[in-house]
């Protein structure tokens, strides 16, 4: 993608126009973004879509007793000519391939930051409340019209002993309406509220947001699993091939400790030889990659492989035409000599064809990169392929 080149998406924005001046800033509503969007699913897919077991979905609806919710899946809904009730479908990117393809459109931001693609069905005056997000979302108007009021206040306060997350005092300071096709892009923590005028659906685009906290506990976890892969010990999740690093193998020995009164009290000695090992331990950017790699590959849980039937055998080559296609299920990513799939960490590195596959979720099979392709990265294709983590496509 040319992260220069105007989108219509983001309303003749560039990318790194749009990044450098909304992104997490502030928000932004585009007119027609997708000019006469049809949306993959219709309401009517979505009715279905939420009786599914392995769908993650909520239906919210608003009566005398004020707010309520309950989770999926649904044998049957709502009539759509019942007002104030909403049904979400989480993940439909895992569970569709045009709403797969939708999500991709906006893979300017970096795959390790975007989540899924949500889809809210909607009746007239239903909604989820005003409410913020603590990460950045596209809203997409698919069918109908929704309105949007929308705040960057700073009460953030939600309501007690509700089933939703409901700012106490929303004061809207700007409003919308949204037709098919228009979207509103809002950073994190900005105030929104959404009310369907009539039959409506949105899809809303969103993304991953780990806390700090989160971050930190899987670099220290990578750190252990491979400080026990060192010693020969369970290598855990993070551990396979592990980094350079210290053979935490001795034994604590303790010799010349006097006898003690106090049998239960844990010794200084035992303590400071814990806190010792602990700082001989360096935390650097493989270790982070590693468990970056690996945790932000893990499919979704909504995920469910495939292989394909009656198809060609890559170990003695690429047939002569067509494409590999990733599976809509499938996420990869790449650092320095590392390649991670699928919460796992490749058996090869991130040659150039296979950069361009993790990156263009594509590979042209008569293309120049096919052909660079050495053994190793054959019979890996064909271990995905088999796996049904990746496709072959004639045309």
């Amino acid at each position: 993608m040319n992260t220069d080149a105007p989108l219509t998406l983001l309303g003749g924005l560039t990318p790194q126009t749009f990044m450098k001046k909304y992104w997490q800033r502030k928000p932004l509503l585009v007119r027609q973004a997708i000019p006469g969007f049809r949306p993959p699913l219709s309401v009517s897919d979505v009715r279905q879509l939420v009786r599914r077991e392995e769908v993650e979905s909520r239906l919210i609806w608003q009566d005398g007793s004020g707010w309520n919710m309950k989770r999926g899946p649904f044998s049957r809904l709502p009539a759509m000519k019942k007002p104030n009730w909403t049904v979400l479908a989480q993940n439909t990117d895992a569970h569709h391939d045009g709403m797969a393809e939708l999500l991709h459109r906006f893979r300017f931001i970096a795959d390790a930051r975007l989540d899924d693609a949500m889809i809210s069905v909607a009746s007239d005056q239903g909604g989820v409340g005003p409410h913020f997000d603590s990460y950045d979302v596209f809203l997409l108007q698919a069918h109908g019209q929704r309105h949007w009021r929308i705040s960057t206040q700073k009460d953030l306060s939600l309501h007690d002993n509700l089933p939703l997350r409901i700012l106490r005092n929303f004061q809207a300071e700007e409003e919308y309406i949204l037709e098919p096709g228009d979207m509103l892009y809002l950073p994190p923590h900005v105030a929104h509220d959404g009310i369907a005028m009539g039959d409506c659906m949105t899809i809303s685009i969103g993304f991953r947001a780990p806390t700090l906290a989160v971050l930190a506990r899987g670099v220290l976890e990578a750190a252990g699993d491979q400080l026990m892969a060192r010693i020969g010990e369970d290598p855990g999740l993070y551990g396979e091939r592990p980094g350079p690093g210290p053979r935490l193998d001795a034994r604590y020995r303790d010799r010349g400790a006097p006898a003690t009164e106090t049998p239960s009290l844990l010794p200084d000695a035992l303590i400071n030889a814990a806190l010792d090992a602990a700082q001989r331990v360096t935390l650097t950017e493989g270790l982070a990659a590693r468990f970056l790699g690996q945790w932000l590959t893990e499919p979704s849980p909504a995920a469910w492989f495939e292989p394909q039937e009656n198809a060609p055998d890559f170990h003695a080559g690429l047939p002569k035409q067509g494409f590999l296609i990733l599976d809509r299920c499938t996420r990869m990513m790449y650092r320095g000599k590392e390649l991670y799939i699928n919460g796992e960490l490749a058996d090869i590195g991130p040659g150039a064809a296979l950069r361009a596959l993790a990156n263009d979720r594509r590979l042209d099979c008569r293309g120049r990169l096919a052909r660079t392709l050495n053994q190793a990265e054959l019979d890996t294709l064909n271990d995905w392929h088999a796996e049904g983590w990746l496709h072959y496509r004639s045309q």
